[in-house]
């Protein structure tokens, strides 16, 4: 690849880190004030339309974020390059009030390429949680006639991950990823008195955490009769001690809270004062198999389990609980080797239900989801690049028991480089 290329291709991937690393989160959804927001999928565009799967799968033109031991498919002489950006659309719903909302995000940029003949390495950056919440209640009280509480949240934690696969025996790969979590989860929460001469109050809590992740994962492909393939894949993500800085502050104000406003402090911590300790969060073990058929049909299940028990972060009084995720994806293209291009699209389906991690009420925040995908292949002398639409549908919460049903429609779209870059031309 010639310099010029390759000087364009590392200035857009230097502006896409920085504009990732300083986006904002703009969600809103009540269930991401729960533990650290909501969680990520962390799998590529591709997957993502077959429900998520991905322990058992790799594939030398896109990059499995899902089980490291995926890695080990490259090429050893391509480079493949994965960026991502969706469109959401997200519809609350009570008993009586509706309320919606639409965004657009970038999602992850991940690059991928051969080290050695049985090494090969991928890195990249994701987001790993989002916070975004805005919640009002008032109730009536014999002695502050009606208390308005007004509730607050917005940040995430952002992943950026170095994985490493390596290709030990005939079929078997095993693959580890090394990242670094970091982040803000923001939370400014109001208690306003309709009396008069009574004081509101304040309490704002900026938390910011950082620290080092690890993952391993190993996949088995074997081949029947050259036509039929099954893989295997497991991944082991081990419960880790996030740090955590938190800055509080707690005051007193008359009338509506804004910063001109005069205010008693009540406590303030911040900068050394900053209350130090340790997020810890859930271990993870998911495992799947697939089978494909010649390179037109591919078909793949996942079981992830999710220790949130173990969930612990200051002040946090969440209730949660271990959850089940099983994901289903199918993949078909019509005919790969024909001349005609419509036959060469893939089509792909999926579904994912989750059990829940979060208990409110006594009643468990489960979730399912559809989701659909297109892959148009292009395809040059020296590229099997492609881009590729997901449409994704899911349905989180209840309406029952006071609580809320969240829907949730996203249009995602990526473009996956991959191009051979380690091929000597030949001089006649």
């Amino acid at each position: 690849m010639c310099n010029s290329r390759k000087q364009t291709l590392l200035l857009i991937t230097f502006n896409f880190l920085f504009v990732l690393c300083v986006a904002q989160n703009d969600i809103n959804s009540p269930y991401s004030g729960f533990g650290i927001g909501n969680i990520s999928s962390r799998t590529n565009n591709v997957l993502s339309a077959m429900g998520g799967v991905g322990y058992a799968l790799q594939n030398p033109y896109y990059i499995n974020f899902k089980n490291p031991a995926s890695f080990a498919a490259f090429d050893s002489l391509s480079f493949v390059g994965d960026l991502s950006f969706s469109i959401i659309n997200q519809q609350l719903k009570t008993d009586n009030q509706n309320q919606s909302g639409t965004i657009a995000h970038l999602d992850y940029f991940a690059i991928g390429l051969p080290v050695l003949r049985i090494w090969r390495t991928s890195a990249g950056i994701m987001p790993f949680s989002d916070v975004g919440y805005g919640i009002i209640e008032q109730h009536k009280d014999t002695i502050f006639k009606t208390i308005t509480n007004k509730y607050t949240g917005t940040g995430g934690l952002q992943l950026l991950y170095w994985g490493n696969a390596f290709k030990v025996y005939k079929g078997f790969t095993i693959g580890v990823n090394i990242s670094y979590l970091f982040g803000t989860i923001n939370s400014v929460n109001f208690a306003e008195y309709s009396t008069e001469n009574s004081f509101n109050t304040m309490i704002s809590n900026f938390r910011y955490l950082d620290g080092i992740y690890i993952s391993g994962g190993i996949q088995y492909h074997a081949t029947i009769k050259e036509k039929n393939h099954i893989s295997i894949g497991v991944v082991y993500e081990n419960s880790i001690k996030v740090w955590s800085r938190e800055n509080l502050m707690i005051l007193n104000y008359f009338d509506t809270y804004s910063p001109n406003l005069y205010f008693d402090t009540i406590d303030y911590k911040t900068g050394k004062n900053a209350e130090k300790s340790i997020v810890k969060l859930p271990q993870i073990i998911g495992g799947g198999i697939a089978y494909g058929y010649k390179d037109r049909l591919i078909t793949s299940l996942d079981l992830t389990w999710q220790n949130w028990k173990q969930f612990r972060m200051s002040n946090s009084k969440d209730n949660l609980i271990n959850n089940l995720v099983t994901a289903f994806g199918v993949q078909f293209t019509p005919n790969p080797t024909s001349s005609k291009y419509y036959n060469k699209i893939n089509f792909r389906l999926g579904t994912r239900i989750s059990t829940g991690y979060m208990l409110v009420e006594d009643k468990k925040i489960s979730e399912i989801g559809v989701s659909f995908g297109l892959g148009f292949p292009i395809r040059t002398l020296n590229s099997r690049s492609s881009v590729n639409m997901m449409f994704e549908y899911s349905r989180l919460g209840t309406i029952n028991n006071n609580l809320i049903l969240q829907n949730y429609f996203k249009v995602s779209f990526n473009f996956i480089l991959q191009e051979r870059w380690y091929q000597r031309r030949k001089l006649e």
